[in-house]
């Protein structure tokens, strides 16, 4: 082992020496190399400096370059949209602010906010996505930059073809979400593919619909990459990025090249997307095939280019427009399938082939690849997430036609799982409330319309397609209106906290032949607080009436008999104390509002929920009577609230300056800011016994069209 470090380590003073000294000028080039232990002169700690020279030298080019990327996404599924949070790493790349990274990390993006290398924070707008190659573009907000005095550091391009196994490299990023950092490595593979079994290379996917990957071959190497460094750059000892890091663990980290990742650059910069002829077919290499030269044919898609001039799977092609074309090993493939990408769109490609020994010609029209995923938009009344039908999506699922709306998640509970027939993914929704539904934005503006009737139909006609049968079915178009949870009718209570103490326990408490109801705590500033009640007393009777549980099943029967005497009656709870059996008079009080019975408001721009504090919420966190608010009940995760930092169990006491004593506060004071439309509001909040302050940054101005790519669909929806 120690000698393998020490070839590395003069292997990387070798390097050191080839890049700051000319080899011509150097005459002691060929000069024999140390050993460990031996005194040539400078020795190891001329060969460390060297090493730390060329790293910090590299590193210093490209730092200023590395964000942090934070995104807030939206995503749909099970008949939900839901907001989260991601974060990534990226590389500025031009003086205008264009930004490198993974399209993995900008996926399903719908803000974006980057952190620069001097700390400061700025907002990016989406340039472009490739999620064919993983990668993407941004754009740092045209503001920020008319009003910063300094251009924006630039890295630099360097060529990846020049990369060869064992090269120095480092991946820098922000490793889970951290300050910027850097790990080094070496070059593993420059040309890694992931095939199956069978040898053929392997389409991987993110969400499950969306390939990836296609046209890439890797740069393995061994840096340590961890979840977001994503989209941070490979670089070389020049400080040159020659690579976007996409993936890795388990020691192995794989980087998409850099002259791939320039060429993706420049088209999303340019088109905001990647321009692509398509073919529609799947090509394998000839390895173990027995053919000797072209490359194998293993599907045709039907009515695809390639179907239509004729090509069949197991014809071998040998040529494209003259120049030969053989594909010996999985390495061959994202290349071919990349030049193939690349002839003009609509242009004719001929193409030379075998077909059982035969030797034929064919002339292939291409076509612009599609996408692939479609926009996406939710129902929220209904339970339904909608998907755009792509051509893409139409040939692959065999549709005649990408009219419709496609249905791609089902709330459990909502109106399409409620309705009989059931709604279910993978239906194409045809029609509704008698009116065509062609595309995902005519839905929603029928589902608008229904739901801004004051009293819509009890049912609404839905047509739709599952597997090429044309179905009806009836929905609700509105369920009941929540209104605030009905509150019992108030009955006797006594103010105690209990544990049923069954035959088994109550042995180890030292009463074998007792079991009963064990006072937990005694509520403060209750009637059952002035009497000689006390925790750690076993009620055995009320009133006389032995309590006796046999099981946890009867945990209420205390609380039943309670309830079934009369508010301010007087009781008598025979309790044993220290081995003494005693009767304690207690009179009883009013029921006390609990958390499932309280008033609750829900707020859609803030998707924050809140709740008017109860008499148990000041007990659990031993709050005093002079501590007012409302508790946040319910809050999304990136919504404006969450992004702020609000979570479940926080006390919100003032906003903005305003004390929020209780819920009709508090509604005033939301009503209030969605006039004013403040940039920033302050929340004070009550966490446990801490104060706290969170600053939200609503963005007041609505986001259109509600359907996205993905754009997440009105708050009122």
């Amino acid at each position: 082992m120690k000698s393998r470090v020490w070839a590395v380590v003069f292997l990387v003073a070798a390097a050191c020496s080839s890049l700051l000294v000319p080899r011509a000028a150097s005459a002691e080039s060929h000069a024999p190399i140390p050993q460990p232990g031996s005194a040539s002169a400078g020795g190891a700690a001329d060969v460390r400096e060297g090493i730390r020279a060329m790293v910090t030298g590299a590193r210093d080019r490209v730092f200023p370059a590395l964000v942090n990327i934070r995104v807030v996404t939206v995503s749909f599924w099970g008949g939900k949209e839901t907001k989260g949070q991601s974060t990534g790493s990226g590389t500025i790349i031009s003086p205008e602010g264009h930004v490198l990274t993974n399209a993995h990390v900008t996926n399903n993006g719908l803000r974006f906010r980057l952190t620069l290398a001097d700390k400061r924070e700025v907002s990016a707008v989406m340039v472009g996505e490739d999620p064919l190659t993983d990668l993407a573009v941004l754009k740092i907000d045209p503001s920020f930059l008319a009003q910063s005095a300094d251009p924006l550091p630039v890295a630099q391009f360097g060529d990846s073809d020049e990369l060869m196994v064992g090269d120095l490299v480092m991946a820098m990023g922000s490793p889970f979400s951290l300050s910027r950092s850097v790990t080094l490595g070496i070059v593993s593979n420059t040309e890694r593919v992931f095939s199956g079994i069978t040898g053929e290379v392997e389409d991987l996917e993110f969400e499950g619909d969306q390939r990836t990957g296609v046209f890439t071959r890797w740069i393995q190497h061994d840096a340590l990459i961890n979840p977001g460094n994503s989209g941070g750059p490979l670089v070389n000892l020049r400080g040159q990025l020659v690579g976007v890091n996409t993936r890795g663990g388990t020691g192995m980290g794989f980087a998409s090249p850099s002259n791939l990742a320039r060429q993706i650059a420049d088209a999303l910069i340019e088109h905001g997307e990647v321009p692509r002829s398509w073919f529609g077919v799947t090509l394998r290499q000839i390895q173990r095939t027995g053919i000797e030269d072209g490359v194998l044919v293993t599907g045709v898609l039907n009515n695809s280019p390639a179907a239509r001039a004729g090509l069949a799977a197991g014809d071998v092609i040998t040529s494209m427009n003259a120049e030969p074309v053989t594909v010996r090993f999985a390495e061959q493939i994202p290349p071919l399938l990349k030049k193939m990408s690349e002839f003009p769109i609509g242009g004719e490609v001929e193409i030379n082939y075998r077909r059982d020994g035969e030797a034929r010609r064919a002339t292939v029209t291409t076509e612009r690849m599609l996408r692939e995923r479609g926009r996406q938009t939710t129902l929220r009344g209904w339970g339904l997430n909608l998907q755009e039908i792509t051509p893409y999506m139409a040939r692959e699922r065999q549709l005649e036609t990408t009219q419709g709306a496609s249905i791609s998640g089902v709330r459990s509970g909502g109106a399409g799982d409620l309705a009989e027939p059931k709604l279910a993914w993978g239906d194409i929704m045809t029609a509704l409330d008698g009116q065509p539904v062609r595309t995902i934005e005519d839905a929603v503006a029928i589902y608008d319309r229904v739901m801004a009737m004051e009293t819509p139909s009890e049912f609404l006609l839905v047509e739709f397609d599952r597997q090429g049968k044309r179905q009806v079915t009836l929905i609700k178009p509105k369920s009941p209106r929540r209104d605030d949870p009905p509150r019992e009718v108030p009955k006797a209570w006594l103010g105690v906290a209990t544990q049923p103490v069954l035959r088994e326990l109550s042995k180890f408490l030292g009463h074998p032949d007792l079991t009963g109801f064990r006072i937990t705590r005694v509520y403060p500033s209750t009637l059952a607080a002035q009497a000689d009640l006390r925790a750690g007393d076993l009620i055995t009777a009320i009133n006389g009436e032995r309590l006796a549980p046999r099981g946890m099943q009867e945990a209420g029967m205390l609380n039943r008999l309670i309830r079934g005497l009369n508010i301010d009656d007087s009781a008598t709870v025979t309790v044993v104390r220290e081995g003494r059996s005693l009767d304690v008079p207690v009179r009883l009080e009013r029921t006390r509002i609990g958390p499932e019975e309280a008033r609750r408001d829900e707020n859609r721009d803030w998707e924050l929920t809140v709740r008017e504090l109860t008499f148990f919420d000041r007990d659990d966190n031993r709050w005093s009577e002079s501590v007012q608010g409302v508790l946040v009940d319910r809050v999304e995760r990136a919504g404006w609230a969450g992004l702020a930092g609000l979570t479940p169990g926080d006390l919100i006491v003032s906003i903005d300056g305003a004390p929020v004593p209780d819920l009709a506060a508090y509604r005033a004071t939301m009503d209030a800011l969605a006039v004013s439309q403040p940039a920033r509001v302050v929340f004070v909040t009550l966490r446990w016994s801490r104060t706290q302050f969170k600053f939200a940054e609503p963005e007041w101005k609505p986001i259109e069209p509600g359907i996205t790519d993905p754009t997440p669909a009105p708050a009122d929806r």
